[in-house]
Formats: structure tokens, sequence, C-alpha cells
């Protein structure tokens, strides 16, 4: 029997997906398993514009499976191009919830954060694009195994309230993408709130948080950086 063009991506990133000893947070009291991924879309202006789509009016929003997430400690996979085309990389700010959310309000929402790190949305693009065009929905453009890389946990003290925390991706040594939550179009804590008034939130999900302008195509052999703060995250691309 012919094997799924997946399973070769499937097979090289077992060994981190869903690892909770992979990534684990600074302070082990707020561990939790990784739920499910909710990710804004456009939440960039300048990013929204480089890829020719409308600026939203509200938070744009789409889910990831857990079985997409995988540790920046064991690289970046891409699907075979040959096959599905070019993946693009799109770095975001993440946030891992410690307690549940529903219809919450801001200070239900600032207490509610356990974790915080960088994260890479990985996106078949020119799958993307093509069901688009059909007005098909596009989670196999967005929901491959390996689709959601994620840095270690970190205490989310040190960040304040969220509104000013700068963050980049550096490929091969060259940055490419210079994120700065003030620039968000919804901002931490207003992302909560929005999306826990459309369903409901568990301790243990992920929201991230949207990615800057500067997305691009990852090639082989690609050395990646993530940098947040004096925290900061390898991997290499294959």
């Amino acid at each position: 029997m012919s094997q799924s063009p997946h399973m070769s991506l499937a097979n090289a990133i077992a060994a981190g997906v869903n690892d909770d000893k992979a990534i684990t947070n600074v302070d082990e009291r707020l561990r939790a398993p990784i739920g499910k991924i909710v990710c804004v879309g456009r939440n960039y202006a300048a990013h929204a514009r480089e890829l020719n789509n409308e600026v939203p009016t509200a938070p744009m929003l789409f889910m990831k499976p857990t079985s997409a997430v995988v540790s920046m400690r064991h690289g970046v996979v891409r699907p075979n191009p040959e096959i599905f085309g070019e993946t693009h990389y799109e770095a975001e700010l993440c946030i891992q919830l410690s307690a549940d959310l529903s219809a919450a309000t801001i200070e239900q929402a600032q207490q509610a954060i356990g974790g915080v790190t960088l994260g890479l949305d990985l996106t078949l693009r020119e799958l993307q694009t093509k069901l688009k065009e059909k007005g098909h929905p596009w989670e196999r453009a967005k929901c491959f195994d390996g689709a959601c890389v994620l840095g270690d946990w970190i205490e989310p003290q040190a960040f304040g309230d969220f509104g000013n925390v700068q963050y980049q991706l550096y490929i091969n040594d060259e940055l490419k993408q210079d994120g700065d939550s003030a620039l968000m179009l919804f901002p931490v804590y207003e992302l909560l709130v929005n999306i826990s008034h459309a369903f409901s939130l568990q301790a243990g999900d992920v929201i991230m948080t949207g990615t800057p302008s500067g997305v691009g195509v990852l090639q082989a052999g690609d050395a990646l950086t993530l940098k947040l703060g004096a925290h900061e995250w390898q991997a290499q691309v294959r």
C-alpha cells in the first residue's frame, strides 16, 4: 500500500507533536496540556495589505488542531514542496490560558493568561489561495502536522498589559519580521474577550494573535531565530 504524502512529514515530527516535555513553562505550576489553537487572521494592517486583503473590522478567527503542534526544539519540517507547494512562515505572539473563559470580561481575560511564547503559523500559501478562490475552506493549508511551531512558555508577568510587546523573526541572521503588539488591530485582552463571546475557551487553549508584515517562503536549510525580549529560540528548516 502506498504511503500518504503526509506520512513522511508526520513521521519526521512525531517526537515533537503535543510533547509537553519539550514545550514547557518557566514556572512549572503554569503547565497545562495544549488544547485547541485559535488563530487570529489579519491582526496587523500592514500584513493584510501585503497579501492584498481587506483590513478587518472584527477579529478573523480560525483554528488549528493539537496534532499541528510541534516544539521549536524539534525543528521546522515543510510538507513536500513538489506536492504541496511553498510553505510560508508567519511569526506570532502566542498566549496560553490557565483558566476557562466564557463571555469573559477584560479583568477575567487578564487573569486567565498562564503563559506567553512565540510561534510560527505555517501556511501552504499556494494551496490556500486556490482553495479561497473556489470558496472552499482552507484547513488543508493551515492544519497539517507541524503547522503550529511553538517556543517554550514564559511567565506572563514580564509583559505587563501586552500593549507594547516586541518580537522578531530572523532567517539566516536577516531580520524578516519585526512585531510590536502596539500595532495590533485587536489587542490581546480584547481578543480574548471577543473570542470567549464567540465560543468558550478552556485552560490549555493557545491563541496565536496574528502576524506582522514580512511573511515569506521557507527554504530547506534556513536557520530560524525567534526573539522575544531576552528569550530566543532557534530551529532549522527541513
